[in-house]
C-alpha cells in the first residue's frame, strides 16, 4: 500500500481525497433525508394533521413488524415471497439470455420472432391472470410463472440489444481472420456484453419483485403480497405499510447484491 502511495502525486492524492469526501457527503445526505422524512411522517401522524389510520406512522409500522415477528408469521411470509422472487429472477435471466443468444445466432429466427417478442412485452401481464390460474392452479407455481413471464421478455430484449451492439469493426476483423461464429461469440460478443448484462440484471431485479407481488395479488395464501391484499381488505393500513416497507428493504438488498456483482465483474 505504501509503494502504491509513493507513485501517486500530491495533486492526485488530493483529488482522491476530495472524491472520498464527496462520496461520504452523499451517503450522509441520503441517510439524513430518509431520517427527516421519517420524522416528519411520525410528527404528522402524532399530531393527527392527517388521520394515522390512513397514513399509519413509522412507530406503528415497527410495532406491526414486531408483532409479525413475535408470532413467527413474518419470516414465513418473507421466505415465501423471497423464494418466488429469486427463483423467478434466476429462470427469467437464464432463459432470457439463452433466447437472446439463439436470436443473435440465427438472423432468420430473429427477424421472424422479434415482432412477437415486442407484442408480448407490451401485453399487460395482469390480463393473463385468469389463464395462469387455470393452467397452474392457485399455488406457488402460478406466482412463479407470473414472475418469469414479467422478466423473461425484458431480459431477452436487453441482452439481444447488447449482442447486436457489438463493435462492427471488431466483428469484421475476426471474420476476416477466419474466426468461427462460436469464436466470435466467446471472444468478442459475450465479453463486450457484460455491461449490458449487468444493466439487464438491475432491471430484472425490479421486474422479479413486480412479478411475484403481482402473482400474489392474483392468487396466494402466503407472502408479502398476500399481507398487503389482506391488510387492505380488513382496513389494517399498518399491516399494508409494514409489508411494503419490508418489500423495499428486500428489493434494495437484492439490488445491492447485483451492484457488488458488477464491481466484481468489472474488475475481472
Amino acid at each position: 500500500m505504501k509503494k502504491l502511495q509513493d507513485h501517486i502525486s500530491a495533486e492526485h492524492a488530493l483529488y482522491l481525497k476530495g472524491l472520498r469526501r464527496k462520496s461520504i457527503f452523499i451517503q450522509l445526505t441520503r441517510i439524513g433525508l430518509l431520517a427527516a422524512l421519517l420524522c416528519l411522517w411520525e410528527l404528522v401522524a402524532f399530531f393527527q394533521l392527517v388521520d394515522p389510520f390512513i397514513i399509519s406512522s413509522p412507530s406503528r409500522i415497527c410495532k406491526m413488524i414486531g408483532e409479525l415477528a413475535a408470532d413467527g408469521s413474518l419470516f414465513y411470509h418473507i421466505g415465501t415471497t423471497l423464494w418466488e422472487t429469486l427463483a423467478g429472477f434466476a429462470i427469467a435471466v437464464c432463459a432470457g439470455t439463452g433466447i437472446a443468444l439463439l436470436l443473435w445466432w440465427s438472423e432468420g429466427a430473429r427477424r421472424v420472432l422479434e415482432p412477437y417478442i415486442v407484442v408480448l412485452n407490451s401485453l399487460p401481464k395482469i390480463a393473463l391472470g385468469p389463464v395462469i390460474i387455470i393452467w397452474f392452479g392457485t399455488g406457488s407455481s402460478a406466482i412463479l410463472f407470473m414472475t418469469v413471464l414479467v422478466g423473461i421478455i425484458v431480459a431477452t430484449m436487453n441482452m439481444l440489444g447488447g449482442f447486436l451492439a457489438t463493435d462492427k469493426n471488431k466483428l469484421l476483423l475476426l471474420e476476416s481472420m477466419g474466426a468461427t461464429k462460436f469464436q466470435v461469440l466467446t471472444k468478442l460478443v459475450l465479453p463486450s456484453s457484460i455491461p449490458q448484462f449487468i444493466g439487464m440484471l438491475k432491471i430484472c431485479v425490479g421486474m422479479a419483485w413486480i412479478g411475484s407481488i403481482m402473482g400474489e395479488y392474483i392468487v396466494s395464501k402466503a407472502g408479502l403480497g398476500y399481507l398487503i391484499v389482506y391488510g387492505g381488505q380488513v382496513f389494517r393500513l399498518d399491516l399494508v405499510m409494514a409489508a411494503t416497507v419490508i418489500l423495499c428493504v428486500l428489493a434494495a438488498g437484492m439490488y445491492a447484491l447485483v451492484a457488488l456483482a458488477e464491481k466484481w465483474l468489472v474488475k475481472k
